[in-house]
């Protein structure tokens, strides 16, 4: 807590000062340099938009997970001390270099006894301790924060920070991730889905901290330049990932919940691999058949459909008029040309806002969407990004080649 207060109240001091609240691009810059467990919570933010204003939900968007790397040698200290046998009978080398940092993590590559070439993912010394102090001050904050403002129903913050908690301890619990690796590669097989792959988990070289894994070779899936180099076809591959990613959500225990473009990978041998399962999501069937009818009921222009669907998946303690809810829908979206087929493209570039003014529409009527319904739907947005770049002139949420 005094770390976080001595980072906050020079910034403070100097708002004050100026007479001004900060933007919220500066909450959003002073979250990423304080680190792990704030940067976190920013990509919450971002994902609530039933909680939070529209400019913060804008501005966390870009929340960054990129961070300095640490000495090789404390990733050293943190492997030798949570693995199981001794670093030298499970590798025979370990690059120095990191191939990525984030706040949680940093990542190697290293080759295995045997010869395999293999990623070893390690927790950053500290990480787990600096999560508990730091959640349990936002936590404080946040239940003050709710007694203080009486616009914000009770518990409809300190719930989600809860969960959120939930969740950063479970990423620092590798062996969770290697889980979630095994249980979707359990789903791919079970499905006989080959054009989709998910890296290969190696126990014996793994721990809680320790995450060793199969090496994928290949390009990010947002480096357009170079797909051709591995495919003939990237558009047709994406369909295939989109659809397996879809498939997931019913048919599979957990579904990725990070889909940006690191990590999708078009590997050398033509199959797209999905990499990082630190972060996954679960959704009950009803739920996802609510969420995929409020879609279909955007892209069609359907009110009543849309108003139905916006009922059914979200949470409100009151009954809601769903005849005025349809009439506010169709003001709201016919002022912004959404419904408008002249322009059908304009609703899949346009995800973000239009889920904050459905957000605002809902809360107005007492509807709290769901945070799994967001982060559906910016996975979604994810894939509708791949595919503009690769078919400007194709709808994500109305072509046949996508199986809702």
């Amino acid at each position: 807590m005094g770390k976080t207060m001595r980072a906050i109240s020079p910034r403070m001091v100097n708002w004050a000062r100026e007479g001004r609240k900060p933007s919220a691009i500066e909450v959003r810059e002073m979250f990423e340099q304080l680190g792990t467990t704030y940067i976190k919570l920013g990509q919450l933010i971002a994902s609530s938009p039933s909680i939070f204003p529209a400019d913060y939900v804008e501005a966390f968007q870009d929340c960054l997970d990129n961070v300095a790397p640490i000495a090789f040698s404390d990733l050293l200290r943190v492997m030798q001390g949570d693995l199981d046998a001794p670093i030298d009978s499970l590798f025979s080398s370990i690059d120095p270099e990191p191939l990525a940092s984030a706040s949680i993590a940093q990542v190697h590559a290293a080759t295995l006894i045997n010869g395999e070439e293999v990623v070893i993912k390690v927790q950053k010394p500290g990480v787990a301790t600096i999560i508990s102090t730091d959640m349990n001050a936002i936590f404080l904050m946040s239940r003050l924060a709710e007694i203080i403002s009486p616009s914000l129903s009770k518990g409809s913050i300190t719930d989600m920070v809860a969960a959120l908690y939930q969740s950063m301890s479970d990423e620092c619990d590798f062996r969770k991730e290697a889980d979630n690796l095994e249980i979707f590669t359990r789903f791919l097989q079970d499905e006989c889905i080959t054009e989709v792959t998910a890296p290969r988990v190696y126990r014996h070289a793994s721990s809680k901290k320790v995450l060793t894994m199969e090496r994928f070779e290949g390009v990010s899936l947002t480096d357009y330049d170079k797909l051709s180099n591995y495919t003939d076809d990237p558009a047709t591959l994406l369909f295939s990932g989109m659809n397996t990613w879809i498939a997931s959500l019913t048919k599979c225990e957990v579904f990725h919940a990070d889909l940006h473009g690191g990590n999708i990978m078009l590997l050398t041998d033509g199959r797209l691999g999905f990499i990082d399962f630190g972060m996954v999501g679960k959704i009950e069937a009803d739920a996802w058949q609510a969420i995929s009818a409020l879609m279909h009921g955007l892209n069609a222009g359907d009110y009543r459909q849309v108003a139905n669907a916006m009922v059914e998946v979200g949470m409100t303690a009151k009954v809601v008029n769903t005849e005025q809810l349809t009439a506010d829908l169709e003001n709201l979206l016919k002022q912004t040309n959404r419904f408008d087929h002249n322009h059908e493209k304009q609703m899949a570039s346009d995800v973000n806002p239009l889920l904050l003014d459905l957000a605002e529409l809902g809360k107005s009527h007492g509807i709290r969407l769901p945070a799994s319904f967001t982060l559906l739907l910016k996975q979604f947005l994810y894939f509708d990004r791949y595919i503009q770049q690769l078919l400007p002139d194709m709808d994500i949420f109305s072509d046949s080649r996508v199986h809702f």
